[in-house]
């Protein structure tokens, strides 16, 4: 899957024009990269495309422990949009990360996140 394609099935998911997606996204990411370790985001950014990749990529290894909530906050801060929009671009993003990695990378992402990430 490539770049436009993911953004595309964000947009349409989360029921957002594709440039608010693309800031969805790229707020997804990096606020993941944050939550999980530095070497699973790595593991994730090395079979994403290329424009969405690099906010994954922490500066430091240590996955700090926040949940859904902050996450969202997180996002919706990022992205510039309220909370509710920001809730359905992540659930977008998920959604689209299953279908765009191959194998158990999305599993390996998920077991390091709590299970109220699997409600998203």
């Amino acid at each position: 899957m490539d770049s436009d394609e993911f953004i595309r099935l964000v947009s349409e998911r989360a029921h957002v024009p594709e440039e608010q997606a693309r800031e969805l996204t790229l707020a997804t990411m990096l606020t993941l990269g944050e939550r999980i370790t530095g070497g699973e985001a790595r593991h994730l950014a090395g079979v994403l495309p290329a424009e969405i990749a690099p906010p994954l990529v922490p500066p430091e290894d240590v996955a700090q422990k926040f949940g859904v909530a902050e996450f969202v906050r997180r996002v919706s801060e990022r992205a510039g949009v309220d909370e509710s929009v920001a809730r359905s671009g992540v659930a977008a993003v998920f959604r689209t990360l299953r279908e765009a990695v191959p194998g158990t990378e999305f599993e390996d992402v998920m077991s390091q996140l709590p299970n109220e990430f699997q409600n998203l």
